[in-house]
């Protein structure tokens, strides 16, 4: 049923996470990452190209979204409830839901994690505990939906931490039209990026990638 909500524009979120119910969510605007246009900020650049963390996915789904539903500084409560977690949860044991999660000196230091359906991918939630560690993880996230030839990157709602990357809003009957084009490409989440991805400079792989894939 949720795999099936998605393909439709719908998308499940609690009002808060203790709460027992889910509620289906369809906004009038969504916010959306466009790929080709993914903006990387100067200093964040500078961070990528040192290297100081490890990137990893899928390696804790239970993590990530644990630390995602959990209240942080400036965010007292979440909308990811029980129910959500452990759907979520069985949609990464069937291989449907992913995570790209930032390690530093072996812990776990920030991620997200989404939901991948065709070439379309839904961005749920980050989380960070050491600084631009989320950042790093949605730069990681889009160079391998761009080499994985992915077509569509759902935030589905436009913050001011999205802008700074190039999220934009779109109707939500245009967002239907690149969902439906998105749903139908043939792309794969796994084994898209170079093998020296990890090494490589994100920001610069980004900008190469539309050429060397057009």
């Amino acid at each position: 049923m949720i795999v099936r909500a998605y393909t439709l524009g719908i998308f499940p979120m609690a009002t808060a996470r203790s709460s027992h119910t889910v509620h289906w969510v369809a906004p009038a605007m969504r916010g959306i990452l466009p790929l080709d246009r993914f903006h990387v900020p100067k200093r964040l650049r500078r961070t990528l190209r040192q290297h100081h963390y490890e990137i990893r996915c899928d390696s804790d789904f239970q993590a990530v979204i644990e630390a995602c539903a959990r209240p942080r500084p400036g965010h007292p409560e979440t909308w990811i409830n029980p129910a959500i977690k452990r759907v979520f949860c069985e949609l990464h044991a069937i291989g449907y839901a992913h995570t790209v999660e930032v390690w530093q000196e072996g812990r776990l230091a920030g991620g997200l994690y989404g939901l991948a359906l065709g070439g379309a991918f839904f961005g749920e939630s980050m989380f960070s505990d050491a600084t631009d560690a989320s950042k790093i993880a949605l730069v990681h996230l889009a160079a391998r939906l761009r080499w994985g030839r992915f077509r569509l990157l759902d935030a589905q709602f436009l913050t001011e931490h999205l802008q700074q990357f190039g999220a934009i809003e779109v109707p939500s009957a245009d967002y239907l039209i690149l969902l439906g084009e998105a749903l139908r490409a043939d792309a794969t989440f796994y084994g898209s990026l170079p093998p020296d991805a990890e090494s490589a400079a994100l920001s610069d792989l980004l900008t190469q990638s539309s050429t060397q894939r057009s």
